[in-house]
């Protein structure tokens, strides 16, 4: 059974930063992409990050230059650095996976971690 657990959440001042990790379990998952999405309070889950199987990297406008996906393959482990955070970037953000093959929407998804971004 496939298992995405996410850490890293907690209180940042705007302007800080925050790593975040995610956790993946039950199958390997070299030859999956890995997703970063997040949902602020009354809002849609948006994009925020993704690192395919192959290392590509695609970031959502609003955080490209301070948010960095990095996947250690070895661990089964995705990172998101996050840096010069914004109070409107407090949101629960959620670690995704899919298959590469898969040109679909992402299928796993780990239950997310709180981020709150104060001013």
């Amino acid at each position: 059974q496939v298992r995405l657990v996410e850490s890293g959440g907690g209180l940042a001042q705007a302007g800080g930063s925050l790593r975040l990790s995610c956790a993946a379990s039950g199958r390997t998952f070299d030859r999956y992409d890995m997703g970063w999405f997040r949902r602020a309070p009354g809002k849609e889950r948006e994009f925020v990050a993704a690192v395919r199987w192959n290392n590509d990297t695609d970031y959502a406008d609003s955080v490209k230059g301070r948010f960095a996906v990095t996947r250690d393959k070895a661990k089964n482990a995705v990172h998101l650095q996050m840096n010069a955070l914004k109070p409107e970037e407090t949101a629960i953000y959620c670690c995704a996976a899919k298959s590469s093959r898969y040109r679909g929407h992402y299928y796993h998804w780990g239950q997310g971690t709180q981020v709150t971004v104060s001013s």
